[in-house]
């Protein structure tokens, strides 16, 4: 009997111990139900993120994770507060993360811009201020990672990325740097053309952009529904910045994908483009292009569920 209750008092202060906020941002695995506000320290500086803990969540079973992250001038609050995710989260009983970008002077369009947040997602079209350093987000993401498996039962062949505007981005650049720890990433609005480091692994990745977005701030003639398949194969066109050509053609390259697509969808709402990989033994190995109509510069209203229904089937091999 005294051995019995040693144990059910050692659970109990276990469990306690999972209901504590953790603000400090400490290897320790106290948590809260709902949001959560951590900080480690990544070469010197205190780095943030944010977590929502679902109130399904027992730490019984593996759960899955999905990263959410800001574009220019955001932070894991901002998204934490707006994306969707954290209610996708709480019915999908999944753990939501927002990582915050540090903060720089950068040089953008000929401008100096001080205290702009941002992820090191490069090249781009803004570089670093003269003697400004920029940080590594790829380590901080490994790390944070590494730090949820202490805190949380985490499955860790379903951890997924999603990213908006320069997050998007920098969702592209883990899709080469980081693809062995995701299953599968979204890339909204934006990501990287040109030469891309070389692949750890060949990952399901999809891009969505809204046939009227040319960028913050930015306008242009809409681009047609039906005109997806000549987005993705005229170099010279200028709508939405002629960029769906470049993005598509830097994945085809680098993924080593057929550069046939199939077209799907609906010109009333989404239309897709898939590329498949020019060999049969890599399924895994898919590129979903995906133009919205109607939609500006923003991570769409109702598509972090989409975007799960999207991620789920995916898991790391």
């Amino acid at each position: 009997m005294k051995i019995s209750i040693a144990i059910l008092a050692a659970a109990l202060a276990f469990l306690s111990s999972c209901n504590k906020d953790d603000s400090s941002g400490s290897q320790s695995n106290k948590y809260v139900k709902g949001k959560n506000r951590f900080l480690m320290n990544i070469d010197g500086d205190d780095r943030e993120y944010f977590v929502h803990v679902p109130s399904g969540y027992t730490g019984l079973s593996q759960t899955p994770i999905v990263f959410m992250l800001h574009g220019t001038n955001g932070n894991g609050e901002d998204f934490y507060t707006n994306s969707g995710w954290k209610e996708v989260g709480e019915t999908e009983n999944i753990i939501t993360v927002f990582p915050s970008s540090w903060k720089y002077c950068i040089v953008e369009d000929g401008q100096q811009r001080p205290s702009t947040e941002k992820w090191n997602a490069q090249p781009a079209g803004w570089v670093p201020c003269t003697g400004e350093k920029l940080r590594d987000d790829i380590k901080f993401f490994n790390s944070i990672i590494t730090e949820l498996n202490s805190k949380f039962n985490v499955n860790n062949k379903r951890i997924y990325l999603v990213g908006f505007s320069n997050g998007g981005a920098m969702a592209c650049k883990c899709s080469y740097e980081m693809s062995d720890k995701f299953a599968a990433i979204v890339e909204s609005a934006a990501a990287l053309f040109g030469q891309q480091p070389n692949l750890l692994r060949k990952l399901p990745v999809l891009f969505q952009r809204g046939n009227e977005d040319y960028g913050p701030g930015g306008s242009g003639p809409t681009a047609p529904m039906n005109s997806l398949p000549f987005l993705l194969t005229d170099s010279n066109t200028t709508l939405l910045q002629g960029h769906l050509y470049k993005f598509a053609q830097t994945s085809v390259f680098h993924f080593g994908l057929n550069p046939n697509f199939t077209i799907s969808g609906d010109t009333n709402t989404i239309v897709r483009a898939t590329y498949v990989s020019n060999s049969p033994n890599e399924p895994l190995n898919v590129y979903t292009v995906a133009l919205i109509k109607g939609l500006k510069h923003s991570y769409p209203i109702g598509a972090a569920s989409q975007n799960w229904s999207w991620l789920k089937q995916y898991n790391l091999p």
